[in-house]
């Protein structure tokens, strides 16, 4: 009997103890422990610490509650001009209700099966709004901020009705699938070329305008200069005519005048003969410059 009633003592001390392992649960800081009596919750628990639940009935189902990096794999989306783009993105996300999240996904990794289905939908029906090359020119400082988000308030919006809170989402980059990239660039530097060339003959175009300008106006003040000087000119051989009219107002001086034009006349013939010994001139019988020489050679005689 002492034997048998040592063994029961054990048995219940033991059974004691397991009651008594079992009676309690810990909640970590990062997590949420959620109380479950017969698969159905009674208890959501978010406080850190040592909880109480009834043994062997209750169980405990523990969720994170930190916000979680999900690396989304790359998918392929169609842009507006129904060309393929590879789309690399990332969601940081945390559960915001651990009851929700509990009855409409369970677990992390559905969690995960719904972020990525939600973005991707997101992606699809914004970039499917986008034209490739308005894609593969976005920036840090303008598009792709708003591009990343207006993904982010779509995947919020799609994602709040199971609990979970989505803090942000970023696209990292966007790819060309290889079998169109090359053709994508050629096509890209075409156009540059294009623009290239467009602004090159516009170019042409405004500096042949402002040399025939430029020419336009060289030759009206070379005309109007020219003009300006034959009328200086003529004024000048006006003037001279009329000081010669009344230097020489007489028979006698304009006589005198005609004689010393003949000497000059003379003098400029026989200059141009200076390399001849000999000096030839053949001159008419009614020629100043015989009247001069014949006076000259008379006078000698």
């Amino acid at each position: 009997m002492k034997k048998t009633l040592t063994v029961i003592l054990v048995v219940a001390g033991l059974l004691l103890l397991v009651c008594l392992a079992n009676m309690f649960y810990t909640v970590n800081e990062d997590e949420y422990s959620l109380l479950l009596r017969f698969s159905k919750v009674v208890d959501v628990k978010d406080e850190p610490g040592l909880h109480l639940k009834v043994p062997f009935i209750d169980s405990v189902k523990k969720l994170k509650n930190n916000v979680q990096l999900y690396d989304l794999p790359e998918s392929d989306v169609l842009t507006s001009d129904s060309k393929a783009m590879s789309v690399d993105s990332y969601v940081l996300w945390k559960i915001a209700d651990p009851l929700t999240f509990y009855r409409t996904l369970g677990s992390a990794s559905e969690a995960r099966n719904r972020l990525d289905a939600s973005t991707y939908n997101a992606l699809k029906n914004i970039i499917g709004t986008m034209p490739q090359d308005s894609i593969i020119q976005l920036s840090d400082s303008d598009g792709k901020n708003d591009l990343n988000k207006n993904v982010f308030d779509l995947v919020k919006d799609l994602t709040k009705a199971y609990g979970i809170e989505v803090t942000d989402v970023k696209i990292k980059r966007f790819d060309l699938p290889s079998e169109n990239e090359s053709a994508v660039f050629e096509r890209m530097i075409a156009e540059r070329n294009k623009i290239r060339q467009s602004y090159v003959a516009e170019g042409e175009a405004e500096a042949q305008k402002i040399r025939n300008d430029v020419d336009k106006n060289v030759n009206i003040i070379v005309s109007d200069a020219q003009a300006e000087a034959e009328a200086i000119v003529a004024e000048g051989e006006q003037e001279y005519m009329k000081l010669l009219a009344d230097a020489y107002d007489t028979k006698d001086k304009q006589d005198f005048y005609e004689f010393t034009k003949s000497l000059d006349a003379l003098k400029a013939v026989l200059d141009s003969q200076a390399s001849s010994k000999e000096k030839t001139i053949v001159l008419g019988p009614d020629s100043e410059l015989a009247k001069i020489l014949k006076g000259i050679q008379e006078g000698e005689q």
